[in-house]
């Protein structure tokens, strides 16, 4: 995807954010950057022989606790503890029309 004044135009009203021009101008900057460094990584020699990391850590330890299934609180604990209920769902005010 080409980011340009239009698609972050495009992608702002998406997400109802509405970004003023300048705005809209520091986040194509922006993206400018981001893509620059990406074009850097990408034309280093070598780079698609290169392993992923599982951590930045070589020496990182760690361990994983036992699994085990505990039993859940009952919905009617858990909807007590809401303002509105209709049977077993929350009601929460409508905010997009």
């Amino acid at each position: 995807m080409e980011f340009n004044q239009e698609t972050i135009d495009k992608l702002s009203n998406l997400l109802l954010i509405g970004l003023t021009p300048e705005e809209n101008k520091m986040i194509l900057d922006e993206f400018k950057v981001i893509d620059e460094n990406i074009n850097k990584i990408n034309n280093i020699k070598g780079i698609e022989n290169a392993k992923p990391m599982t951590h930045a850590l070589d020496d990182f330890v760690y361990e994983l606790r036992e699994d085990v299934a505990e039993e859940s609180p009952s919905i009617e604990d858990l909807l007590s503890n809401c303002d509105q209920v209709n049977d077993r769902e929350v009601e929460v005010p409508k905010v997009v029309e």
